[in-house]
């Protein structure tokens, strides 16, 4: 997937195009309006991000341009404006989505999935409360882990980690990748927390631990 953040703050726009580009998708940066616009005529794009706080045309003004230009991209306003009024504004000018500061990655990368799923006509059946995996059942109504179909005792964390890798279907997750969906925008890029975490998780889920498979490097992967 293709993505356009329009973004001029530089610790946001840094947060969530590496967290993106951990997601396997290509992300093109604009600290501005004019630059975003530029970049939106010269590419395709499956997704624009696109804050409303900018310097020199603001983010309102670069959604009308775009829908001025007969442009079908999908457009999420990122803003920490979060009044009804400025949503009802956004998404009356053509914006096809709004998601308030400061946010959660994970909601943040479903939301582009739902955008893009919408813009191709994608349908996608609705997720099953209960996710299983080998010998895992996690509940996510109840938040009850049972292994083996024994319960064990998870930390909030630890319990957010375990439904990452359980809804990742296999896929490599970058450490950055977890920490940004874990612990957040504000989290230290340099701590060790997520190998620290992990740790905990293997040894609590026991046999069912050793799926978790460490990518030196790289990242983690559930097998």
């Amino acid at each position: 997937m293709n993505i356009l953040l329009i973004e001029d703050e530089g610790r946001v726009a840094d947060f969530v195009r590496r967290g993106l580009a951990a997601e396997g998708w290509s992300v093109d940066h604009a600290a501005n309006g004019e630059d975003g616009l530029e970049l939106a005529a010269q590419n395709s794009y499956d997704v624009v991000l696109l804050d409303l706080m900018l310097p020199g045309i603001q983010g309102q003004d670069v959604c009308r341009k775009l829908r001025a230009r007969k442009s079908k991209m999908p457009i999420m306003m990122l803003t920490a404006l979060d009044e009804p009024e400025e949503k009802v504004e956004g998404l009356k000018i053509g914006a096809d989505d709004y998601l308030p500061k400061p946010f959660d990655f994970d909601e943040l990368v479903a939301r582009v999935e739902a955008l893009h799923r919408r813009a191709t006509g994608y349908v996608t059946d609705v997720s099953d409360t209960i996710i299983t995996s080998g010998a895992i059942a996690f509940d996510r109504a109840s938040l009850e882990v049972n292994v083996a179909e024994k319960p064990i005792e998870l930390s909030k964390k630890e319990r957010d980690l375990l439904q990452l890798f359980l809804t990742s279907n296999g896929r490599v997750l970058s450490r950055e990748r977890i920490l940004n969906t874990v612990w957040g925008l504000n989290a230290d890029p340099l701590t060790n927390v997520v190998d620290v975490y992990v740790g905990r998780l293997r040894r609590k889920l026991g046999q069912e631990g050793q799926r978790i498979v460490t990518l030196r490097n790289v990242g983690y992967r559930m097998t």
